[in-house]
């Protein structure tokens, strides 16, 4: 959705900096940082985004018995659409506590159940896959993991696909950056930089 886009941009959920690229922990140099925990912090763009996700959960994924959010950036987003859908919510996380229980899975979440996995950006993919291995092992199924926004990463898919497991965003790349580039956010030229990133993010020739 490209009203999605919209808010993130304006909202500053999402940064555009080709000429002046940030560092990820990773110690990738990258065009473009997203950190969509903002969108909890405005209400006009949270409701956008929260409707959007109930939307497409009734339409393709109704009889699921749980929403699960990813920790920590999927839990609020998870905790508001099991709301709207009047549906359990749980939620998995990316350590095992030290202490108590010792629990990956947070909530209660019946065996055999059927879910979807709520995430809030795609880069690769790697920590929504570690959270569907852990409910896999708890014999919970993941219908399908479904998030704001994704680079659109080659790795990302080929993870996906490889565990035939299907993703579904409200909003990627593509459409960010035509909404960018119409609004004046980058210039038409910083377009190609930013695929070229995506296409391969090893390769830092983009940057020169």
């Amino acid at each position: 959705m490209k009203e999605i886009a919209q808010e993130l941009l304006e909202i500053k959920a999402v940064f555009l900096k080709p000429d002046e690229p940030f560092t990820w922990a990773s110690g990738i140099k990258s065009p473009i940082y997203c950190d969509n925990r903002m969108t909890l912090s405005y209400v006009k763009t949270r409701n956008l985004v929260e409707n959007a996700y109930a939307s497409l959960i009734k339409e393709h994924f109704n009889d699921v018995d749980c929403i699960v959010g990813t920790a920590t950036a999927g839990i609020g987003h998870a905790a508001i659409i099991a709301h709207l859908l009047d549906k359990p919510m749980a939620y998995v996380r990316g350590s095992a506590k030290d202490h108590g229980r010792k629990n990956l899975i947070e909530g209660y979440i019946p065996k055999n159940s059927k879910v979807v996995l709520i995430e809030d950006l795609i880069s690769t993919g790697k920590s929504s896959i570690e959270c569907i291995n852990v409910l896999k092992e708890a014999q919970i199924e993941v219908v399908a993991v479904i998030a704001i926004f994704t680079y659109g990463m080659k790795k990302s898919i080929d993870n996906f696909n490889d565990i035939s497991m299907p993703l579904y965003t409200l909003t990627n790349l593509d459409e960010l950056l035509e909404v960018a580039s119409k609004e004046n956010y980058i210039k038409i030229e910083d377009i190609e930089k930013i695929k070229k990133f995506r296409d391969n993010p090893n390769d830092e020739s983009w940057i020169k």
